[in-house]
C-alpha cells in the first residue's frame, strides 16, 4: 500500500442529490457517510452519520452540488458531528460512481478534462444520469483540488459482452452512427458479486460461471461466464430486461409505436414505461414488502405482480443457465435479493426445473447476510451476497491512483 494514499471518497451524484461515503482503504472500513437532497431546488436537506454517532438529518443549504460537497466535507472534519478527518486534506482520492461509459470505456479513468468531455458526449446514453454525474465531478473539482478523481463505470463490467449478445437486430448503422446496442448496467454491484461468490467457492475466477441476480427497485440479471460477463437482462438503457418496481422491463416495441399514434407524446411514453408501470402498474406498489402483504391477504393484483415478476426473472436465469451450459452457483443481491424472504422462495420455488431446492429455514431467516438458501440436494446453490457498490469503487479507486 501507498503511504500516501489511504481515505478514499465515494460520490455518487444525480441532478439534485448528492450520496457519499467515506473509506479508510487500510482496513476497508467505512468510516463515514451521507446525503445531501434536494440540491439547487430549495428545502435541502443534509443526512450524515459515523460510528459511534447516529445519523442525523437537518436543513441546510446546497445551491449547487460545490455547495453540497462543502457540506460533507465539513462534517467529515467536524468532530462535534463525529467527523474523523482533521481536514479536507485528508481525503487522499475521490471515487465517482457514472452511469454510462459506452464503448469507450470498460476500466476506471482518471477523470482528466479529456475524459469529462468524452463523458459529457455520452450523456445522450443517460440523460438522467450523467450530467448529474459531471455536476457532481465538477464541484467536487472545486472543493478538492489536485485530488485525484476516478470515475467508475455502471456499464464497464459488461464490456466483456461478445457481440451475439449486445448487438440489436436492426441495421449496423445504428449501432456504428448512434451507439444502439445493449451496455447493460448495476455493473458495479454484478463484479462486486462475481469477486466474492468465486472466493466463497474457492474457484479461479475464469473458471466460475454464475447467474448474477441483482434484484431491488431497478433490477437486472447478468450471465458470468469464466468470471466475465457474458449477456445482461438491461439493454441500452435500465428500462430492458426484468419487471421492476415501476419500470415495464421487456415489451414489444410496437407498443410504443401504438401509443404514439394514439395520442401520447414520447415524453408521455417514456414517464408511463419508467415511472409508471412494472410492480406499481401490476400490483399498486413498488415497494416488495406492500406486495407481499397484499399477497398474504391474498389481494389478486398482488398476487398477479407477483407471479409476473417472477416469471420475467426466470425466463432470464433459465435462459442464462442454458447459455452457460453449467452454473456453479445462482447469486441473489440488491434490496429484494438480500431480504425479500418471500420473493425468494417464489422464485427458488419455480426453478425447480434446474434442479434447485429451497432451505426453507435458511431463506426465510437470512436478512442482508451471506448464506446459501437452497436445499443441501440442490443441482445449483443459491447463495445471498450483500452487495457492497460504494467499496467496490474505493477498490477501484485505491487501485488505479496507487497504480
Amino acid at each position: 500500500m501507498s503511504n500516501a494514499i489511504r481515505n478514499v471518497l465515494v460520490i455518487n451524484a444525480g441532478s439534485s442529490s448528492l450520496k457519499f461515503m467515506l473509506f479508510d482503504m487500510k482496513t476497508e472500513r467505512m468510516l463515514a457517510k451521507g446525503q445531501v437532497e434536494r440540491i439547487g431546488i430549495g428545502g435541502s436537506l443534509f443526512t450524515f452519520s459515523t460510528e459511534g454517532f447516529s445519523e442525523k438529518q437537518s436543513p441546510c443549504e446546497a445551491p449547487d452540488h460545490a455547495a453540497a460537497i462543502q457540506l460533507a466535507c465539513g462534517a467529515l472534519t467536524d468532530p462535534t458531528k463525529g467527523g474523523c478527518l482533521k481536514s479536507f486534506s485528508d481525503i487522499d482520492a475521490v471515487g465517482h460512481r457514472i452511469v454510462h461509459g459506452g464503448e469507450r470505456y470498460s476500466q476506471p479513468v482518471l477523470l482528466t478534462p479529456e475524459a469529462l468531455a468524452e463523458i459529457a458526449k455520452l450523456s445522450p446514453l443517460a440523460p438522467l444520469h450523467n450530467p448529474g454525474a459531471l455536476q457532481g465531478i465538477k464541484g467536487c473539482e472545486q472543493v478538492l483540488p489536485g485530488v485525484p478523481h476516478v470515475g467508475i463505470f455502471d456499464t464497464a463490467f459488461h464490456q466483456t459482452m461478445p457481440e451475439e449478445s449486445y448487438l440489436y437486430s436492426v441495421p449496423r448503422e445504428l449501432h456504428e452512427r448512434l451507439g444502439v446496442r445493449k451496455y447493460g448496467f448495476h455493473g458495479t454491484s454484478h463484479k462486486f458479486v462475481t469477486l466474492r461468490t468465486a472466493e466463497l467457492l474457492n474457484k479461479p475466477l475464469d473458471e466460475l460461471n454464475i447467474i448474477s441476480c441483482h434484484l431491488g427497485n431497478g433490477s437486472s440479471i447478468t450471465a458470468v461466464k469464466g468470471g466475465k460477463c457474458f449477456d445482461t437482462s438491461m439493454g441500452m438503457t435500465p428500462l430492458a430486461g426484468v419487471t421492476m418496481g415501476t419500470r415495464s422491463g421487456d415489451i414489444d416495441p410496437a407498443v410504443v409505436l401504438y401509443l404514439l399514434k394514439n395520442g401520447y407524446s414520447a415524453d408521455d411514453v417514456d414517464r408511463l414505461l419508467n415511472k409508471q408501470s412494472g410492480m406499481m402498474a401490476l400490483a399498486g406498489s413498488s415497494d416488495m414488502r406492500d406486495v407481499c402483504a397484499a399477497c398474504d391477504e391474498g389481494k389478486p393484483a398482488a398476487l398477479l405482480g407477483l407471479a409476473r415478476l417472477i416469471h420475467s426473472y426466470a425466463m432470464y436465469i433459465g435462459g442464462y443457465a442454458a447459455l452457460l451450459g453449467h452454473v456453479d452457483a445462482l447469486i441473489l443481491t440488491g434490496g429484494i435479493g438480500e431480504n425479500s424472504w418471500e420473493t425468494r422462495k417464489a422464485l427458488l420455488t419455480s426453478l425447480s426445473g434446474l434442479g434447485i431446492t429451497l432451505d426453507e429455514e435458511a431463506n426465510r431467516t437470512c436478512r442482508g447476510v451471506e448464506r446459501v438458501i437452497s436445499g443441501k440436494d440442490s443441482a445449483i446453490p443459491a447463495i445471498i451476497v450483500p452487495t457492497n457498490e460504494e467499496l467496490m469503487i474505493a477498490r477501484e479507486t485505491f487501485a488505479l491512483v496507487c497504480d
